[in-house]
């Protein structure tokens, strides 16, 4: 019914999420598109004895800097099963937050936010942790946190990435056992923890990897050409993982 319209989507337990890409010069004709396409999805729950609830929906408009100028002030809202729904600054979606530019900003300001406010309380207990404790709550509490959906700062600005790299160099001063004042770069280097950027890599890669093997998801594989080679280059995940993160430590190793 969604697809018939044109439009893309993604669907998750509890979420539906469509995307569809418009011109910029006929914006109002690429905003009629999710109007009917919303109207259909609600006939199909009324005769399915279900009711859409427009209201907790939400609208993002993604342009660049000069086509927002263009387009916000002309659309300041978009029609969802009747209902006008304004156009949001941001959208966080499944823990990611997005802004009109996909900059990026808002969502590393609030990572590192949550994740220094969780390196300040450790701190404040390290010297009752073991090497193995404090090592175990700066992975759990803080890595994960950056490490997470870290493959769409693939490319980012070099700001974007200091920001979180100073979070990580925050996290790695909480080893108990290296002075509080060390260089960052030689607790990343005795704790043989990824950079941010060679993180992002690292992720990018694996997921490459996963997709080429398995072919899944499809909206993913459609856009990997495998390269054809007379050597023998399918290691398995286990001997791939280990190489790669050994071949980023030694190139994070030797930029410093």
């Amino acid at each position: 019914m969604v697809a018939k319209h044109g439009v893309q989507y993604h669907q998750y337990p509890d979420d539906t999420q469509l995307h569809l890409a418009m011109r910029a010069d006929n914006t109002s004709a690429g905003l009629s598109v999710p109007t009917a396409c919303t109207s259909d999805v609600r006939l199909w729950y009324m005769q399915s004895g279900l009711q859409l609830d427009p209201v907790k929906s939400e609208a993002l408009i993604v342009r660049t800097s000069s086509q927002l100028k263009q387009v916000l002030p002309a659309v300041p809202s978009v029609t969802v099963v009747g209902v006008n729904l304004p156009v949001s600054e941001q959208m966080k979606v499944l823990g990611v937050i997005l802004d009109r530019r996909l900059t990026f900003k808002k969502h590393t300001t609030a990572v590192a936010k949550l994740c220094n406010y969780h390196a300040q309380a450790v701190h404040h207990i390290r010297h009752l942790l073991t090497p193995e404790l404090a090592q175990m709550l700066a992975r759990s509490l803080i890595l994960s946190r950056i490490d997470y959906c870290n493959a769409l700062l693939y490319g980012a600005p070099t700001g974007i990435i200091q920001k979180l790299q100073h979070v990580q160099n925050n996290a790695a001063q909480i080893e108990p056992q290296m002075p509080r004042r060390s260089h960052a770069k030689l607790l990343l280097h005795s704790l043989h923890w990824l950079p941010v950027d060679q993180r992002i890599i690292y992720k990018m890669a694996m997921v490459t990897f996963k997709v080429q093997r398995t072919a899944t998801p499809a909206y993913l594989s459609q856009h990997l050409w495998p390269r054809n080679c007379v050597r023998n280059l399918r290691p398995s995940i286990t001997a791939f993982k280990y190489r790669l993160k050994t071949h980023l430590f030694d190139l994070a190793h030797i930029k410093q």
